[in-house]
């Protein structure tokens, strides 16, 4: 009977949508297995419009103007159960974490030390370092095998680079030429978290497989903490000469805002910036430099642009430059790597979107990969268009407000400096280095189309470029 009254008789029963989502999220739940969620949200937005109900309670959001109330500082929608379901520590990280005086706090501690300052200061040249040595590996692969998968390489210098900020040492992947055990253990625990979360009882069946690969997988978290200690161990040494983004962080906040920053806590941001600084870039970038090898005027101009740095450039003359941060904002209009649903949820006395209402203790969400695509606000949106971006001051308010490639509000993405440094300082490098850089012929679009686990790659999970 509740299934009946939920389907029929509650108000999210007045919702556009499908019918099997006023009884079940089956449908829902087999496009997340799939990687195929944020296809599948869009197309019933094309179909039903900006509010649409997805399973019995579980509401798309994708009117601009419900997109800001969602993400407005001091709006009431808080994470929802997700984040927390997904979460496989004893404690919630920054990302997961629900009360905002608890966010906020953390919050506090990492805002100095992902400052552009202070990022400039501290880690600049570690970035570089790491951009050279990747491109290099580019160049070599080109050389001896005459192409080179680029997303490989990005991903293992984008994971160093995180490494030496979390853990104060680089994992050097990138001499190695591929992922230590520690970042298959987490790729392995982010898989398993998530179908825990949508099919917990296949959790439940791989711990009884007494099997030692699947008894890591399952058990990752204990290992995860436990490696996590070699963070502790250098921020301790911070003044020592060896420290890390945590010894940064603690050195630079008062007394107060460290009290429930613990060395579990350490362990686990450890992980969790690891995780959400790796891949993520190395995404961007591999789709950065796959749109402009597709358009030769771009990079033709892009490598104009680039060359005429000093040699002693850096990110702050990275910064001014107008097309290199064009092209990086129009990527991550297109292939922005998490442009999946963002769940909140609907505080009391319940929210109206577009004439819609929708009642409080609804799952909502919103999601950028609809918002960077629509054609009221975008013209011509699944065009790579960079000249949108060359003047950011001819941007309309919709625009601004749908652009949201790092989420919005108080949960904005803490690393967005971060992750901005780390763009431009790649793509310069690498288009100063392989200015006649063009796609291997072995490569198709088909490859290039986005799968999505929450965050984006490439389907064909590789890249291949090689040089003129």
């Amino acid at each position: 009977m509740a299934i009946i009254s939920k389907a029929f008789f509650s108000p999210l029963s007045r919702l556009p949508g499908p019918w099997h989502a006023r009884f079940t999220r089956l449908a829902l739940k087999r496009s997340i297995l799939t990687g195929k969620r944020m296809y599948y949200v869009h197309d019933l937005h094309a179909k039903y419009g900006p509010v649409v109900r997805i399973a019995p309670d579980e509401v798309a959001v994708a009117d601009p103007e419900g997109v800001a109330q969602i993400h407005r500082i001091g709006s009431g929608f808080l994470k929802g159960p997700w984040y927390a379901g997904i979460n496989n520590a004893p404690e919630l990280g920054i990302f997961a974490m629900v009360n905002p005086k608890d966010h906020s706090q953390r919050r506090r501690l990492f805002a100095k030390a992902f400052s552009n300052t202070s990022l400039r200061q501290n880690w600049e040249p570690t970035i570089h370092e790491k951009v050279k040595l990747a491109v290099s590996k580019i160049k070599d692969d080109i050389q001896q095998k005459k192409e080179a998968d680029m997303l490989k390489w990005w991903t293992l210098m984008a994971t160093d680079l995180m490494a030496n900020l979390s853990f104060g040492e680089s994992f050097h992947m990138l001499e190695q030429g591929e992922k230590n055990q520690y970042v298959r253990v987490i790729e392995s625990a982010m898989v398993t978290s998530g179908i825990g979360y949508e099919l917990p009882w296949v959790y439940s069946i791989l711990r009884r497989i007494p099997l030692n690969a699947v008894q890591v997988i399952v058990n990752s978290r204990e290992f995860i903490i436990e490696y996590g200690g070699k963070a502790v161990d250098n921020m301790r040494q911070h003044g020592s000469g060896s420290q890390n983004l945590f010894g940064n962080m603690m050195a630079a906040c008062e007394d107060s805002d460290k009290e429930n920053f613990s060395d579990l806590s350490v362990r686990i941001e450890a992980a969790n910036l690891l995780v959400a600084g790796s891949d993520t870039t190395a995404n961007t970038l591999t789709y950065a430099v796959w749109c402009a090898l597709k358009k030769p005027d771009l990079q033709r101009r892009l490598v104009a642009e680039v060359g005429a740095l000093g040699s002693d450039y850096g990110d702050a003359d990275l910064e001014k430059l107008p097309l290199l941060n064009a092209v990086i904002d129009e990527t991550l209009r297109l292939y922005g790597a998490a442009p999946g649903a963002l769940q909140r949820t609907v505080p009391r006395g319940g929210a109206t979107f577009a004439n819609h209402f929708v009642p409080e203790g609804t799952m909502i969400e919103t999601q950028a990969y609809t918002s960077h695509r629509d054609p009221n606000i975008w013209a011509d949106p699944l065009s790579f268009d960079e000249t949108r971006f060359l003047d950011p001051s001819k941007l309309t308010k919709d625009q601004k407000q749908a652009f949201l490639p790092f989420g919005g509000g108080t949960r904005v993405c803490i690393g967005i400096h971060l992750a901005r440094t780390e763009l431009r300082l790649a793509l310069a490098h690498f288009f100063r280095e392989c200015p006649k850089a063009k796609l291997a012929s072995t490569m198709t679009d088909t490859e290039m189309e986005m799968e999505n686990f929450f965050l984006i790659a490439p389907r064909g999970h590789r890249c291949m470029i090689t040089l003129e």
